[in-house]
């Protein structure tokens, strides 16, 4: 895989990523629904430290069914949504893949939360399916 680029809607955030992508997951969790005004968010999880931000991010501090932090960092100007810190897994960053400038690459493996997920959405069983939070080593 080559880099990771993207930013956020006005350009003032840009990031890269040299490394690989650890994890390609939609979420279905409700506080992705509400962060996103959407049915799910697509996120690409990619190793802790291998993001290099452009850019001043905002943060709005969040707590996961678990009680553990869930750190959602986003664009002050244009409220992008860039990317999320789960206390609960921290060895990762969670980048919005909407924000990616090429998506051609993006190929999901994983479907989170699917017991919050919105009742209209079909999904899709050649990806799996983990009804809540995802299993720890």
């Amino acid at each position: 895989m080559s880099q990771i680029v993207g930013g956020c809607l006005c350009g003032s955030i840009r990031y890269t990523c040299e490394a690989d992508p650890m994890m390609m997951a939609m979420c279905h969790c409700k506080n992705c629904q509400k962060q996103t005004s959407s049915a799910f968010s697509v996120l690409v999880a990619v190793p802790k430290g291998a993001l290099k931000i452009e850019g001043s991010l905002s943060a709005f501090n969040d707590q996961g069914t678990s009680g553990q932090a869930v750190i959602r960092k986003f664009c002050g100007k244009c409220g992008s949504p860039i990317l999320s810190e789960v206390e609960a897994m921290p060895t990762m960053d969670f980048l919005k893949a909407g924000t990616l400038d090429d998506t051609s690459w993006l190929k999901p493996n994983a479907q989170l939360w699917c017991d919050s997920a919105q009742s209209w959405l079909t999904l899709d069983s050649d990806i799996a399916q983990i009804a809540q939070n995802p299993p720890m080593d």
